[in-house]
């Protein structure tokens, strides 16, 4: 039976719910912040009257990035690294996991390919090894070397492995009785079961491809085939304000008169978050589930 809650309870509750919002608060502001410079027109931006709502609302700064080819070739690049990169990772991580997952199964070498995984992910060669080997494979400058560097990270592949022992056995039993082979056990059994844990990797591993920036500003030279964080991180440290348009820069001046360098920071980082903000809310109910399920056995 529940008992009814003190004023000392409630007192307790209403505190936590007050910190609670401010700090929803403070998470807020910032992005309305952003949201309002990207908004607001070149002199109240240059004033620095703009808080959380804009003043002389105009489109200029998105009007500009929309005719900006770096951008739109960055971000046409940044998409198409998660989509291939987040396939590649899951491929490796769930056929990497499988063999490693089954205790029963015998697997030469499999404690020495774990110790081997261990040790990769505490210790590195550096980042001079590291882009010497990339240079031998020729990976450099090459669309590639965001993708294939990153696609097996051991830490998924140990979520992964604590789910996959968490499947009952019986499972994997019957389909070997009835003749599948391990490819059709982990295909047609073991994934479609996953999917809590599979989604919530996917999901790391979409915000980590798609957050990335160093990678193309160390490994691609042409800022043209940078990603979206790379050109992001170029534009808003140095803040230049490039016309990389195809029109001429008086043409451009007159057409995006309201545009300035802090409006198309704002206006830069507003629309490299919101791709992460519109896919959370429809991966967020596997969290729970994909990171606790597994991690204890039965």
């Amino acid at each position: 039976m529940v008992g009814e809650s003190t004023l000392s309870d409630r007192i307790v509750n209403f505190v936590l719910y007050l910190l609670l919002l401010l700090i929803a608060l403070s998470c807020l502001f910032p992005f309305l912040h952003v949201a309002s410079v990207s908004l607001s027109s070149h002199a109240a931006v240059s004033a620095r009257k703009v808080t959380l709502w804009p003043i002389g609302i105009h489109l200029d700064n998105y009007r500009f990035l929309i005719v900006d080819t770096v951008f739109v070739s960055s971000f046409r690049t940044s998409v198409l690294r998660v989509l291939v990169g987040v396939g590649i990772s899951l491929l490796l991580m769930v056929v990497t996991a499988y063999p490693l997952s089954l205790d029963n199964l015998y697997v030469p070498g499999r404690t020495v390919f774990k110790m081997l995984l261990l040790f990769g992910m505490l210790f590195s060669g550096g980042l001079i090894p590291y882009y010497l080997a990339l240079k031998n494979l020729g990976l450099l400058d090459t669309f590639w070397v965001l993708v294939v560097p990153p696609a097996l990270n051991i830490f998924y592949v140990i979520l992964i492995i604590n789910y996959f022992r968490g499947l009952p056995h019986e499972l994997w039993e019957a389909a070997v009785l009835d003749g599948a082979s391990h490819f059709q056990v982990l295909f047609r059994v073991f994934i479609p079961l996953s999917q809590p844990v599979l989604a919530t990797v996917a999901l790391f591993s979409a915000v980590q491809h798609w957050n990335s920036w160093f990678d193309g500003v160390i490994f691609i030279k042409e800022a043209t085939r940078w990603p979206l964080q790379s050109y992001l991180y170029s534009r808003v440290t140095t803040r230049m304000l490039q016309w990389q348009t195809a029109v001429s820069a008086e043409r451009a001046g007159q057409a995006f008169v309201e545009a300035t360098p802090e409006g198309l920071a704002t206006a830069m980082i507003l629309i490299a978050t919101l791709p992460i903000l519109l896919v959370y809310p429809y991966l967020q109910r596997y969290f729970v589930t994909g990171l606790t399920l597994g991690s204890l056995k039965q």
